[in-house]
């Protein structure tokens, strides 16, 4: 493995570059870059014998230096780029390169997505179109010609504004474009091709009028109007929410299905994959339009935390995207259920990022150090960084919270920067100290807090201790405390809430929330002669690991009375988790002498009218297998599989009348659109379903063929699939037949077809698997492909994926060596399936340690290099 970059030897870059001209004369098989580089010595650099510009996999044509043709004795371009020797102070670097498109399958710098040529430049993905200082803490204007042949390049598209455009000989044409904003080169974005475009104009507060286009395949452009409603919604809230208006006359989005990630945030040129913009009711789920709308934002909120104020170095990764998480979050939470968007974000926290924090490859929000920088687009980089942003809000307020944003705008803008400016911001804008929030940023591993409670009916005194400990993970043992705000209540076991506040002075209690900062605490209640429940971690609160220990009688009263929205989905995960494990460890239900009152309970969810059926249907799904494994040493997945399904079976017969009454009732409401109680109303009627036919498949399966054949949106319709296919029903594979009839020719919904396939646990999962992989609508060369496939196979389908005879592992490292070959940066997503092999029983653990050993021995890129190592080494 290379020997990693590290956060301790940061120095600053020894150039800056102040401005950039690049002329592209573009071609698929081969394209021209020409940049002239103004550079100037860092003020706090001293002369070098030496500059390193960034270079791979570039054709030197020509190197000039103010104007001169620079002698071969001042450079030599190697592989990792273009030495200069003994450079002046400043100069004007001129660089002539040839590029090859069409043979660039890592999908990093310039490449060809069918009819048209587009850039993915972040982290370092510049490098591979020009040399350049390509490190985030290097920020320039950019002024950018692009020259194409007219008939095979109609669009030419680049950051900024447009300037110019015309006629070349030859039937070429250029289009001219300048950024005034200095970005970084990350930054940078090229798209030119074959593509239509729609078109709609938005007035910021400051009275300027945006163009805004939305460019793609025509056959995509018109499922992209729900894509552009959902940025101008995102543009007014960024202004009412946080004063943030844009900045250019032009924002254009460009959709292609050929992309490695969700999207990219270039300065003006957004880049999507097409399944966070193509969506409509009709072709797209619920899901679907709801991840548009979070992502079409997300990269839209980066125009500043991000683009305007970006990171210092990739260290500081999480400053922009954890930031920026969490400004998506708050906006998706105001287009919908705060609650059921806060359940929703934590489940996937709780299923990605909490086995990342526990497992090989566990690092820091802020990392100490990498070798491969695209390994560490993580969940804790993006989901837990999100949490730490939000801890601030719950320490200052949200009054609190928008003066630092305010402070840290006014200080930084046009500034890369790190997350101990944020910190500063935040602290200074508020006076307070908030020094112990680094250790938030500093120390991987997910916090434990333990509560344990004391009654004494005699005194009528209840006592609370708590205490904290963060578990060590690789290179860190010793954790310290971290600041945790901890909303709480009481109640009797009637499930009436209590109104009583601690004894004497609490120090870090405030409006029902104690603070805990050290490593233990503890608070007295009184005037309380009967043995209250005790409710923590209000809409989660803290991105920990809560260990208290409650008896059924208490979680009872709990899921059915519970005022916080989430502490009542929070119970019913704990009360599904419980019973799952009792089945897990070879104890029947019949042994849970409680277990008539969980029902009354549950269905007390189903009959309370008033609450968000969202809610109830979150309430009604179990923990997730992902997220249960990491809870168990020496995991059987067949076994957790089983149990899991047990419960869902108790849960569907316990509760059949008014899972089906429910079911029936909102029948009308979910035929609705993409609103909230239309979408609320499906997803508790497909839970419901899910649950019936958990409990009598033969009985309820015509239900789900129903749902299917008789569809009134795609959400419908692939809940009835899924659940045929799961279950392995009467009419599956007719349907799934119909399916692909029905949609051969839209390419994010055959990505269904194929997860629909990779997720079914029935016999013969890996040879469906295998046969999919040779199916003439998949290919390894697209990335929606390959995580719609060999990705859900490995992360969803838990018993396919771990066959007992270790051939699902087989056919998923001979899968995931086959798309290293092609694109590293899609493969290293596919290692992590490996990383937790340690924690299942022997059998199982052989077979994937001696799955990890091969595929190390075969060779791979470093990207997967590093994260096999990892996982081999072990946690």
């Amino acid at each position: 493995m290379s020997d990693p970059i590290r956060l301790a030897d940061y120095t600053p870059p020894p150039y800056l570059i102040d401005r950039v001209t690049l002329l592209f004369q573009l071609g698929f098989a081969s394209t021209e870059v020409h940049a002239v580089l103004h550079l100037r010595r860092h003020p706090d650099a001293s002369a070098t014998r030496e500059l390193r510009l960034h270079g791979e996999d570039l054709e030197l044509l020509s190197v000039e230096l103010d104007d001169a043709p620079l002698p071969a004795s001042r450079f030599i371009a190697d592989a990792a780029g273009l030495r200069l020797f003994d450079p002046p102070a400043t100069f004007r670097l001129a660089t002539r390169v040839r590029i090859k498109p069409a043979e660039n399958t890592r999908f990093e710098g310039l490449y060809q997505s069918g009819t048209f040529l587009l850039t993915q430049c972040e982290a370092e993905g510049f490098r591979r179109i020009t040399y350049f200082l390509d490190r985030p803490d290097v920020m320039a204007c950019f002024d950018v010609r692009l020259e194409a042949n007219r008939e095979q390049f109609p669009v030419l598209l680049s950051n900024g504004n447009d300037v110019d455009r015309g006629e070349l000989p030859d039937g070429r044409h250029f289009v001219q474009w300048t950024d005034p904003w200095p970005k970084p080169s990350y930054l940078f974005a090229l798209v030119a091709g074959q593509l239509g475009h729609i078109e709609d104009h938005f007035q910021t507060m400051e009275g300027r009028n945006v163009r805004l286009r939305i460019y793609a395949e025509d056959r995509a452009l018109p499922r992209s109007w729900f894509a552009m409603d959902a940025l101008k919604r995102s543009m007014r809230w960024d202004e009412e929410c946080f004063g943030l208006a844009y900045d250019l006359d032009q924002f254009n989005i460009v959709a292609t299905y050929d992309f490695n990630m969700g999207a990219m945030e270039n300065k003006g040129l957004n880049i999507f994959n097409a399944k966070a913009i193509v969506a409509d009711p009709e072709r797209a789920t619920d899901a679907d339009l709801t991840y548009v709308e979070a992502v079409v934002a997300h990269e839209y909120f980066h125009n500043w935390t991000g683009n305007r104020v970006t990171c210092r170095d990739w260290f500081q990764l999480s400053l922009k995207e954890g930031l920026t998480v969490y400004r998506d979050q708050e906006f998706s939470a105001d287009q919908g259920s705060r609650a059921v968007k806060r359940i929703d974000d934590v489940r996937l926290l709780r299923a990605n990022q909490f086995p990342e924090d526990s497992g090989p490859f566990a690092h820091p929000v802020r990392p100490a150090e990498y070798v491969e920088i695209n390994n560490f687009y993580t969940a804790t980089v993006y989901e837990k960084g999100a949490e730490i942003v939000r801890l601030y809000e719950r320490l200052l307020g949200r009054d609190g919270f928008r003066r630092g944003m305010d402070l840290y705008f006014q200080r930084h803008d046009g500034q890369a920067v790190t997350t101990d400016d944020f910190l500063s911001a935040m602290a200074d804008a508020n006076g307070r100290d908030l020094q112990a929030m680094t250790r938030w940023y500093a120390q991987a591993g997910t916090p434990i807090l333990e509560v344990t409670e004391h009654h004494d009916p005699a005194t009528g005194k209840l006592t609370i201790h708590l205490r904290q400990q963060t578990p060590d993970t690789p290179g860190q043992t010793d954790k310290q405390p971290v600041p945790m705000p901890i909303p709480m209540s009481l109640y009797d076991m009637e499930g009436q809430r209590l109104l009583v506040q601690p004894d004497g002075a609490a120090p870090g209690f405030e409006d029902n929330t104690f603070v805990l900062t050290e490593a233990e605490a503890t608070l007295t209640f009184t005037g309380l002669p009967h043995k209250p429940i005790l409710s923590l971690l209000h809409g989660f609160s803290a991105p920990i690991h809560l260990r208290h220990p409650q008896d059924w009688p208490e979680l009872a009263v709990r899921l059915a009375h519970e005022q916080d929205d989430f502490s009542r989905f929070e119970v019913a995960q704990t009360v599904g988790e419980r019973l799952i494990r009792h089945v897990y460890d070879g104890h029947s239900l019949d042994t849970l002498p409680h277990l008539p009152r969980l029902g009354i309970a549950y269905a007390r969810l189903l009959e309370e009218s008033s609450l968000d059926p969202a809610l109830v249907a979150e309430c009604l799904n179990l923990p997730d297998e992902a997220y249960l494994s990491e809870q168990i040493d020496h995991l059987d997945p067949h076994r957790l599989f089983t149990a899991r399904r047990s419960i869902e079976r108790w849960l569907g017969s316990t509760l059949t009348a008014p899972l089906i009454h429910r079911f029936q009732q909102l029948h009308a409401t979910a035929g609705g659109g993409f609103d909230a109680p239309s979408t609320a109303a499906r997803r508790l009627r497909h839970r419901a379903l899910a649950l019936l036919i958990a409990g009598a498949p033969d009985n309820h399966a015509p239900r789900a063929l129903l749902l299917c054949r008789d569809a009134r949106n795609m959400t419908e319709r692939l809940a009835g699939l899924s659940l045929l296919i799961q279950h392995g029903l009467a009419g599956g594979e007719a349907e799934l037949a119909r399916f692909l009839a029905d949609y051969h020719d839209d390419p994010l919904l055959i990505d269904k077809w194929l997860a629909v396939q990779a997720a079914d646990p029935q016999p013969g999962a890996v040879d469906r698997v295998r046969a999919l992989i040779g199916h003439a609508a998949y290919t390894h060369r697209n990335p929606n492909k390959v995580r719609s496939l060999v990705g859900t196979f490995g992360r969803l389908n838990r018993v396919g994926f771990h066959a007992a005879d270790g051939s699902g592992y087989a056919l998923y490292a001979e899968a995931l060596q086959a798309v290293d070959a092609l694109n590293p940066q899609v493969a290293a997503r596919l290692c992590a399936v490996f990383n937790s092999w340690r924690r299942f029983e022997p059998v199982r653990r052989k077979l994937m340690q001696d799955t990890l050993e091969r595929l190390l021995a075969a060779g791979l890129s470093r990207d997967c290099t590093e994260i096999v190592e990892k996982a081999l080494a072990g946690h």
